[in-house]
């Protein structure tokens, strides 16, 4: 059993994997980097790692048009049920809790990062998400700082780890660097870079310095490309 993932710019991922659709921290219409527009993306489930912008700004009308269910943190989750999705929709979670969803299993993990709604409102805390389908275990790490509990997270073996790369406003290149020696995956990829000019990195001089630095295979795409774990 495999999963595809594409990455649509940013810190959004779309999953595919045994017939369900999961999407990552939908921020298409208003990004820069998007290949599409929210409206071209289906989803059975959204994930959303806290509540700025670039993270939720297409989630409520993406699952009010596809049906889709939304995991949030419980404020994150407040907020989206009073979009208009339909009732029932929201999944609230919090640091340290794990569901059983109809793909596999979630786990919210802690992240160090602000949270804020687009309307000022309270986010609550931001997180990570390890995620267990189709035989695999993934960490999409959302945007934070490098944290020693990342060697935690990786207890049991990771697939693949998702890391924000960008600086300033997550870890950088060096901090994602040490944050793969503690998560010791198999695979790693880049996100939450390039968006901006604040936040522009070279994906490439990374994923070279972690081969020299780690044993990860690093994975890095342009928006819209896509690989398999």
């Amino acid at each position: 059993m495999s999963v595809k993932i594409t990455w649509l710019g940013h810190a959004c991922f779309a999953l595919e994997a045994e017939g369900r659709r999961l999407l990552i921290d939908p921020f298409l219409d208003d990004s820069p980097t998007a290949p599409v527009k929210a409206r071209a993306v289906e989803a059975d489930f959204i994930l959303l790692t806290h509540g700025h912008f670039d993270h939720v700004s297409d989630a409520a009308a993406i699952a009010k048009r596809t049906g889709a269910t939304v995991v949030a943190n419980f404020e994150v989750g407040q907020w989206i049920s009073r979009q208009g999705v339909r009732e029932g929709a929201v999944e609230a979670m919090n640091p340290g809790g794990a569901i059983q969803l109809p793909f596999g299993r979630v786990k919210f993990t802690i992240a160090h990062h602000s949270s804020s709604m687009p309307d000022g409102s309270y986010g609550g805390v931001a997180g990570g998400y390890v995620l267990e389908l189709a035989g695999k275990r993934l960490y999409f790490a959302g945007d934070t700082a490098l944290f020693l509990d990342m060697k935690l997270i990786g207890v049991g073996g990771l697939d693949l780890a998702v890391l924000p790369i960008g600086d300033r406003y997550t870890m950088g290149p060096d901090d994602a660097i040490e944050a793969v020696k503690l998560l010791a995956p198999r695979r790693v990829a880049p996100c939450h870079y390039n968006t901006w000019p604040p936040i522009a990195q070279d994906a490439t001089k990374w994923a070279q310095a972690v081969k020299r630095s780690a044993a990860a295979e690093p994975v890095v795409v342009e928006p819209g490309g896509a690989f398999v774990v």
